[in-house]
C-alpha cells in the first residue's frame, strides 16, 4: 500500500514538473514574440508627439517669462516715478536739472536706492545696458548700468528762452506742476541697448530723451518694442514699452502709441501734436 501512495505521489509530482517547464516554454515564447520594450515605430510616434508638445509649450513658457520681465520693469519705472515726485516734493517742485555730472541717477538716488531698479530685466537679457564709463568724476548712480532716460524737456524750455539748442539748457529745471497733462506725459522710457554691426548705433548711453537733437531721441534713442515677442520690437514694429509718467504712475504701451496721434515725450498740447509722427 505504501509502494502504491509513493507511486501515485511521484507520478503526480512528475506530471505537475511537466507542466510547469511547459507553462514557462510558453512564457518565453510568448515573450519573444511580444517583447515588453516598443519598437521603432511607436518611439517615434512618441518622440514625434513629445516635440509637437514641446513646440505648442515652449512659445507659451517664452511669453510666460517675458511678462513677469514686464511686470518687474514696470515696478522699476514706477519706482524711479515716486522718486522723481519726492525729489520735487524736496526742492520747492522743481525737478532735476538738466546736467554733463550728478545727473538725474545721483540726484534721484535716495529716492530708489537699489541700483537694480535702473535695470530692465528683458533689456539685461540683451546684455549689460550701457550707460558712461566709470571714472573718478562720475558718481556710482551716473556710471551704473541702466535701462531707463529721462525726458529732457526740450519742447518747454525751447517755449521759455525761444532757443532750439539743447546744449544752452545745461542748469535749467522745471517745475512739475508745468506738465500739462501729468497722466499722460512720459517723465522715464526705455533705451536702445541692441548690438548691432558698426556704423548703426543702438546702444544708447544717453542720460536725456532730447525731442530737438538731431531727429529727435524718441525716434534714435528710446527703444519703443522693448517688450516684445522677438528680440525687440524696434526691428519688427511690434510689442510695446513700459513708461513712467510725471503723475507717479507707470505703464505699458504699446508701439509707435506714445508717439501718434500725439507725442507723449511733449509737454504742450500744440506741440504733442506737432511732434507726432
Amino acid at each position: 500500500m505504501t509502494n502504491i501512495f509513493r507511486k501515485l505521489f511521484d507520478g503526480t509530482r512528475l506530471k505537475a514538473m511537466r507542466d510547469m517547464t511547459t507553462t514557462q516554454t510558453d512564457i518565453r515564447r510568448n515573450i519573444s514574440r511580444n517583447p515588453h520594450g516598443f519598437t521603432l515605430i511607436e518611439l517615434l510616434v512618441v518622440i514625434a508627439i513629445i516635440a509637437i508638445l514641446a513646440s505648442m509649450l515652449l512659445p507659451a513658457l517664452g511669453r510666460a517669462k517675458e511678462s513677469a520681465h514686464r511686470i518687474k520693469c514696470v515696478n522699476n519705472l514706477k519706482q524711479l516715478s515716486i522718486s522723481l515726485k519726492m525729489y520735487a516734493d524736496e526742492n520747492n517742485g522743481l525737478m532735476p536739472p538738466r546736467t554733463n555730472r550728478w545727473r538725474w541717477p545721483t540726484a534721484l538716488r535716495e529716492g530708489y536706492r537699489d541700483l537694480n531698479i535702473m535695470i530692465c530685466s528683458t533689456d539685461a537679457t540683451r546684455g549689460t545696458p550701457p550707460t558712461v564709463a566709470a571714472s573718478p568724476l562720475e558718481t556710482q548712480s551716473d556710471s551704473a548700468p541702466r535701462s531707463y532716460l529721462i525726458n529732457g524737456w526740450n519742447d518747454f524750455f525751447w517755449r521759455e528762452t525761444t532757443n532750439p539748442d539743447v546744449n544752452t539748457y545745461m542748469g535749467m529745471s522745471m517745475k512739475e506742476n508745468a506738465v500739462r497733462k501729468p497722466s499722460d506725459t512720459i517723465a522715464f522710457g526705455e533705451k536702445k541697448n541692441i548690438p548691432v554691426p558698426p556704423p548703426e548705433d543702438r546702444m544708447s548711453k544717453h542720460f536725456f530723451m532730447d525731442l530737438m537733437e538731431g531727429k529727435g531721441n524718441d525716434a534714435d534713442q528710446v527703444e519703443r518694442g522693448c517688450h516684445a515677442a522677438r528680440q525687440a520690437g524696434t526691428y519688427t514694429k511690434s510689442g510695446g514699452s513700459n513708461y513712467a509718467f510725471t503723475d507717479g504712475s507707470a505703464r505699458f504701451v504699446r508701439y509707435g502709441r506714445e508717439v501718434s496721434p500725439e507725442n507723449m515725450w511733449a509737454n504742450s498740447d500744440q506741440d504733442r501734436l506737432g511732434f507726432a509722427w
